[in-house]
């Protein structure tokens, strides 16, 4: 840190001393989090006095996440309309997108530092804040008064939460609420954070009966063998932009480059990334990690990042976008030195590779060590590897050739696999486990159907019971539809508008 910005921090957290802390201080010493934003907001550049307005146009409300939050917000602004309280919109890029508060005077105070809709307020653009922190650690934060790093905030307190897409898992943006520094702050957070669930529940609510993904749990595991390799003989031949892709990284590796490989969650980065370090360095140890939610994110890093340090070891680090921004600052920071400890061997200072959705999602601290870029295309965009992928992964349920019938080929191959190659582990897996030959009555109902539009919650439902009944042997169409409570000729009706073969 800079003297000026050394001799700042003191005066904003009581310490009496020049350094960042001081123990002797009767204030509590910020933490970690907070530390690393200011070090961001520094190399960022931003001024320790005031706040330059960053203009970004005119909002367009044109998503979900804004439709579902605006009308969490106007509600809640109903209850709260004669407190002391701002409620705002962001998006994913700290963007204000709305604004409401009944307190005219905090509007107008809010409005000389540019806290509106319309202007930038992320980290980069206005310093450590509340909505700021949120969004680059991806958890929920409350930042009071002198916590902020600009002085000009210091007479706010600002509660903000990340809002998760609950189905994709991207980051939206998030639900902030300030208040003056004299208020208390003791329900502001959990008041945004209520909002933020609320949110996200009613997108998840309207988003056509898509289920909300699981949460990250992160996992470490070291991969000892090739798994996916043609050249193993556990898959046959692979699409030409699966084995392009995989070129692109081996050379990539053997020139010393560290890798991100971009693409959709589950399109099958890591095991790609995992298949060109071995190509690239045969005797290489590969070990995979894949981000946890930000509370588990210390002990995480703490778990293998000395692996780092180990010869002839990489490490794929999975899902990097999703990784909080005090902690990408100190995975490169303990990263640059494991591999500074490491001894020289035959494989060079080869160490790790990041996978994320996009390279311009790859954290700020990260994104200068990436050397190459390789895109892993989704598996709608690669159907020539769905029934090579199905072939494998039945033979490994089971420990030797599983068939399929044409059917069941057909339906696998007309599916979109919004899930990609993880999507196709799990059904797979699953019907192989039930029959020696997979027919398409082995798979989920989705897979039965073709239907002209996008089913409603209510339709999907409907149609799953359905294929249900018709699934059981020997069951014909005036059983089901007995069993079902309507008439043949609905069932028949039924049928043809959910595009059920039969």
């Amino acid at each position: 840190m800079t003297a000026d910005h050394e001799a700042a921090l003191p005066r904003r957290v009581g310490a009496p001393t020049g350094a960042p802390w001081d123990s002797t201080a009767s204030s509590a010493p910020p933490s970690k989090r907070l530390l690393a934003s200011w070090q961001r907001s520094e190399e960022y550049g931003v001024s320790l006095e005031s706040v330059d307005p960053v203009w970004a146009g005119s909002v367009v409300p044109d998503s979900l996440f804004f439709e579902c939050g605006h009308e969490v917000l106007t509600s809640l602004h109903r209850t709260l309309a004669d407190e002391p309280l701002s409620l705002m919109l962001t998006d994913a890029d700290g963007l204000v997108l709305n604004r409401f508060s009944g307190d005219t005077s905090l509007l107008r105070a809010l409005d000389r530092v540019h806290l509106a809709p319309g202007f930038a307020f992320s980290e980069r653009e206005a310093g450590t804040n509340g909505l700021g922190l949120a969004l680059a650690d991806r958890a929920p934060s409350l930042v009071r008064a002198e916590e902020h790093y600009s002085a000009s905030l210091c007479t706010y307190t600002c509660a903000a939460v990340p809002v998760i897409d609950p189905v994709g898992g991207r980051l939206e943006g998030c639900v902030n609420i300030t208040t003056w520094s004299r208020s208390s702050a003791g329900l502001l957070l959990a008041l945004a954070e209520s909002a933020a669930s609320t949110t996200a529940a009613l997108m998840l609510a309207r988003s056509s009966g898509r289920t909300a993904r699981s949460q990250p749990r992160g996992a470490v595991f070291r991969v000892q063998r090739a798994r996916l390799e043609p050249a193993a003989g556990t898959i046959r031949s692979m699409s030409a932009a699966w084995t392009d892709a995989l070129e692109t990284a081996t050379s990539a590796f053997r020139a010393g480059h560290t890798v991100a490989a971009v693409g959709e969650s589950g399109s099958g980065r890591a095991t790609l990334l995992g298949q060109a370090l071995r190509r690239a360095h045969p005797r290489i140890r590969v070990l995979t990690a894949d981000v946890p939610a930000a509370e588990d994110v210390e002990a995480w890093l703490s778990l293998w990042v000395p692996e780092l340090a180990k010869p002839d070891t990489a490490v794929v680090v999975e899902n990097v976008d999703a990784l909080p921004a005090w902690a990408a600052y100190e995975l490169r920071q303990r990263a640059t030195a494991a591999v500074a400890d490491r001894p020289p061997t035959a494989e060079g200072g080869l160490a790790w590779a990041v996978t994320a959705r996009d390279l311009d999602m790859v954290p700020a601290p990260l994104a200068p060590l990436v050397g190459s870029v390789v895109e892993v295309a989704p598996l709608r965009e690669r159907p020539e590897d769905v029934l090579a992928l199905a072939r494998w992964v039945a033979h490994q349920a089971r420990m030797r050739e599983v068939d399929f019938t044409p059917a069941a080929e057909r339906a696998l191959q007309a599916h979109d696999w919004p899930g990609n190659v993880d999507e196709l582990v799990r059904v797979v897996h699953d019907a192989a486990g039930r029959s020696e030959t997979v027919d398409v009555r082995h798979l989920p109902p989705a897979f039965s159907t073709h239907p002209a539009h996008r089913l409603s919650r209510m339709e999907t439902l409907e149609r799953d019971e359905i294929v249900r009944a018709l699934a059981r042997d020997g069951v014909s169409v005036g059983e089901a539809a007995a069993d079902l409570g309507m008439s043949r000729a609905t069932l028949y009706r039924k049928l043809r508008y959910y595009g059920v073969s039969r």
